[in-house]
């Protein structure tokens, strides 16, 4: 197998990844193709005694720490750009870094360790510092849409732990767009499969249309939107998920959201 095959089901993820850190699909996704150019241009040089995803990250950190593309200017930016440099100046990268690598990639402290060049001790340090600073600085009203009332309960005492208010629990696109309209919120967790076989995607997207929230989708079916045809979510939970998971995607939400941006 190559190493561009062996890669490849990474990408998704790295990009996601990449959005996440950077706050912007354009800044994410030029990060990534750096790293990709990097590796063609120098295959001798992608480690090769790690896990093939590993050595991908690995491969991206040095590119982003290094590289400053987002000193360049680049087409596509909106306000969430501008927020993301005002928080960065509050909040230094290796905590963040730390956080979702953790949290939303699922690696290990140790392979954190590895992909960051720091002690495992050290990278536990930084996860607790960035939840810390960032739940700090962030408060939101939020919208669960989820028809499964188990998994609603759960994603709500999440919300309620990290010390934001639930607006209401919606079970199908109809009451979603209703509760987003009677009380809006900062912040919607959306699930896109919903009660009457409606979908949350079209649930959000009547939102949107009506109001600007940051949005997180939380799905058993990620293909559905991890597609690259189309604007992807930043913000993208596989079900089952870890506790962790939705902590940190919900402090890393409300990191880029104008509701919430220093002054």
């Amino acid at each position: 197998m190559s190493l561009g095959q062996k890669l490849h089901p990474h990408l998704p993820f790295l990009r996601r990844y990449a959005r996440a850190l950077t706050g912007s699909q354009t800044h994410g996704d030029a990060y990534v193709r750096a790293t990709l150019e990097a590796i063609v241009a120098a295959p001798e040089e992608f480690p090769a005694d790690v896990d093939p995803r590993l050595g991908l990250y690995r491969t991206f950190h040095a590119i982003w720490s290094s590289s400053h593309l987002e000193d360049e200017p680049m087409g596509g930016g909106d306000d969430r750009e501008a927020i993301a440099q005002a928080r960065l100046a509050r909040l230094t990268p290796l905590p963040r870094q730390a956080l979702l690598l953790t949290a939303l990639e699922g690696f290990t402290v140790d392979d954190v360790a590895y992909l960051i060049a720091m002690e495992p001790s050290d990278v536990e340090a930084l996860v607790e510092e960035a939840l810390a600073e960032i739940e700090a600085q962030t408060r939101a009203k939020v919208l669960i849409i989820e028809d499964e009332p188990i998994i609603a309960m759960d994603i709500e005492t999440i919300v309620r732990d990290l010390g934001h208010d639930v607006t209401a629990i919606a079970v199908t696109r109809e009451d979603a767009v209703r509760e987003a309209m009677a009380e809006r919120p900062g912040l919607v967790l959306a699930d896109i499969q919903l009660a009457d076989d409606s979908s949350g995607i079209d649930a959000v997207k009547d939102i949107l249309s009506e109001i600007s929230v940051p949005v997180i989708f939380i799905t058993a079916f990620p293909e559905r939107l991890l597609t690259g045809e189309r604007p992807e979510p930043t913000f993208l939970i596989t079900k089952p998920f870890q506790r962790s998971t939705v902590k940190a995607a919900i402090s890393q939400a409300l990191f880029f959201d104008q509701a919430t941006a220093p002054a």
